[in-house]
């Protein structure tokens, strides 16, 4: 009995002293004698490639109440009630934000001027679903651009194209009419990569005093949009 052991038990201590990865492959059963076949491991399906868009430009908003200087506030919104502006509520300022001036000029009695600014800013982020964050910027400003024909009840309004401001911008004039007032309004609509800048410009004379020039209130308005277009740019750097 001794000896019909033996192959046997000398089978298992060979076995036993094979590393355990090749176990599968290397090692006789007790009762066939043939090899075992090695495991093939399962194939894993690859999930396919998500779709991906071009990283939007710019990651933040500068702090949109000093986008312009104190002197271009100074000229377009004479005796600025506050002259640093009042940023107007929004929920994240990195995606949006506003600031508001308005002023009345009365160091001449027969020549009560007022004016109001406000500039907005739109950012967009670039999404796999929705589009690049310029392409999101791009269709937003033309709707902002619309708007701008009828916003407060407008009329007479007047869009062109203006040029050297951020990659794109048109310029909406409009003549609107409140409490008795005629104003006159100059709004830019101008988009520097994914972020659109909004310049709305108004102004009346009061109390019978002249209306203020359209031409140079259009030139005021673009002006500062320059401005703020390289305001975005170095926020970013």
């Amino acid at each position: 009995m001794h000896r019909r052991t033996a192959p046997r038990l000398a089978r298992i201590l060979a076995c036993a002293a094979v590393p355990v990865m090749l176990v599968a492959t290397g090692c006789s059963s007790d009762s066939g004698g043939s090899k075992k076949e090695s495991a093939k491991p399962s194939q894993t399906a690859t999930p396919g490639a998500s779709p991906t868009v071009k990283a939007a430009t710019y990651a933040k908003l500068p702090d949109v109440c000093k986008t312009i200087s104190d002197k271009t506030v100074d000229k377009m919104v004479p005796k600025a009630e506050k002259k640093e502006g009042k940023a107007l509520p929004t929920p994240d300022t990195n995606d949006s934000a506003s600031c508001f001036w308005n002023g009345l000029n009365d160091e001449d009695v027969k020549d009560l001027q007022f004016r109001t600014l406000t500039i907005s800013l739109k950012r967009f982020a670039s999404d796999p679903t929705l589009g690049t964050g310029e392409k999101r910027a791009q269709d937003f400003a033309a709707k902002q651009t619309t708007a701008a024909t009828t916003a407060d009840g407008a009329k007479d309004a007047k869009t062109e194209q203006a040029s050297g401001i951020g990659d794109g911008a048109s310029v909406v004039s409009t003549s609107t009419k409140k409490d008795d007032n005629d104003f006159k309004n100059e709004t830019v609509v101008a988009r520097t990569a994914n972020v659109v800048i909004t310049v709305k410009y108004s102004g009346a004379g009061y109390e019978g005093a002249k209306t203020p020039n359209a031409d140079d209130m259009k030139k005021d308005a673009q002006d500062a949009a320059k401005e703020v277009v390289e305001s975005v740019g170095k926020a970013n750097k």
